[in-house]
């Protein structure tokens, strides 16, 4: 595999493509063509017609091409931990999964707290040239909970949304402030509904299978109790909220009766929480430690029907690379987390028996794309060339070997997955190619 920024001299057709866009509803025969960094034209159901021998012509052969992701939670190491991420790394990771688009979490050290430093991200990421990248600015100042960021100024300089990221924001006086004066911005605010009491030192999900094994455990309601929290002050304040990854089924019931209710609310679930439960631990694989920890069957097909029904809107990476020597540890000690940049895609690919390939596309094309307002996550003449085309048929077994990312704390490693991306283009660069 191979990944360039080298802008494509040609304009280029894609034919015989499977054209997938959320935005448009459409999933079906099409062809595409790109200029200028932009859809110039596309033809849902038919063809382009003649077209001019200056035209490059790609036969995708029924493979699909649908827009470039965009993965809201994305860590890296850099700056303060580059020996776990660089940015380039991780954008050569997204180029390779068919993630055109990555927002940044701030807990880096320095934490994304002032403009300076988004200014910083943003300069460094223009440098790369390989996919959109877009800062989330830290809550509050350190992400440490207690003052508030320069939620105004990190606004302006470009970053896209505020949170502290894995930090719960525990004093409610702070996190109203934040939600009061983030939409005056119009700025999306994040939290993670995790009970920082019930929480702490936990590995695992409290149950019969953290106690066998010896874990030190959090009982599934401690997301739940701090979710109803959020939610009491999303409506006193009216401010637009993300919950950021909700996977059990208690936290789902609190979500429901939120929405219901009308709240500016959006809610996200990682990839990992889906494909994984509790038992897939094993024999302490620590490569399945995330945070939050892994739950229950149980949690795991209700945060499914949560997907399918639309309840849950988003599905993220949570991209969160640990070296080697992090994950070398005894299972309560080893850092949580795991890379997914690269496996996003082809992991999410495996929910079709459950829920429609159109809408599975949709939680990570339209709907992070348009809550954040970004100019991606469709198949629109005149949009930017962000596109994907991956063959859904074509098997793939995740090698860590073969990962882009420097850190290869990977869950899926060893697991047979389908839907190879072939090529990955941003603004109509091949930024990856089979």
């Amino acid at each position: 595999m191979s990944a360039s920024p080298a802008m494509t001299q040609r304009p280029t057709a894609f034919v015989n493509a499977r054209l997938v866009d959320p935005a448009s509803g459409w999933d079906g025969p099409g062809a595409l063509l790109v200029q200028g960094g932009r859809i110039a034209d596309i033809a849902q159901g038919g063809d382009l017609g003649s077209l001019s021998a200056d035209i490059e012509v790609i036969d995708a052969a029924g493979a699909m091409l649908a827009p470039g992701l965009v993965d809201l939670r994305v860590k890296t190491g850099e700056p303060g931990s580059e020996p776990k991420e660089t940015l380039k790394s991780a954008a050569l990771a997204a180029a390779a999964g068919g993630v055109t688009s990555i927002v940044l979490q701030p807990d880096t050290n320095p934490v994304v707290d002032e403009p300076a430093v988004v200014d910083f991200l943003l300069r460094r990421t223009r440098d790369i040239e390989l996919v959109h990248v877009y800062p989330a600015g830290a809550a509050t100042k350190g992400a440490k909970g207690e003052r508030m960021a320069e939620i105004g100024l990190m606004r302006e300089a470009g970053c896209v949304y505020v949170t502290d990221a894995d930090r719960p924001i525990v004093n409610s006086k702070v996190l109203q402030r934040v939600l009061a004066y983030a939409r005056s911005f119009n700025t999306l605010v994040a939290h993670r509904p995790a009970d920082p009491w019930l929480s702490a030192g936990a590995a695992a999900t409290a149950g019969e299978f953290a106690g066998r094994m010896g874990l030190p455990s959090v009982p599934a309601i401690a997301e739940k109790i701090m979710l109803e929290r959020d939610l009491a002050l999303v409506e006193l304040t009216g401010a637009p909220f993300l919950v950021d990854q909700v996977t059990t089924a208690a936290a789902l019931e609190s979500l429901q009766r939120g929405k219901a209710k009308g709240l500016p609310v959006t809610a996200t679930t990682s990839i990992n929480h889906l494909s994984f439960n509790e038992v897939d631990i094993g024999d302490y694989r620590t490569f399945l430690k995330f945070d939050p920890p892994v739950r229950s069957e149980d949690d795991r097909q209700a945060t499914i029907e949560a997907l399918a029904s639309g309840l849950i809107d988003i599905v993220v990476s949570a991209h969160a690379p640990a070296p080697a020597e992090d994950k070398r540890l005894p299972f309560d000690e080893a850092a949580p987390g795991a890379v997914g940049l690269q496996t996003l895609l082809p992991a999410l690919l495996s929910f079709q028996d459950r829920i429609p390939l159109i809408d599975l596309m949709r939680t990570v094309t339209s709907r992070p794309a348009d809550l954040l307002g970004l100019p991606a996550g469709r198949l629109a003449k005149g949009a930017p060339a962000d596109l994907v085309l991956c063959d859904l048929n074509a098997p793939i077994v995740v090698d860590l070997d073969r990962l882009q990312s420097k850190s290869r704390n990977s869950p899926f490693d060893g697991r047979r997955l389908f839907g190879e991306v072939r090529m990955t283009l941003v603004e109509g660069r091949t930024v990856h190619q089979a």
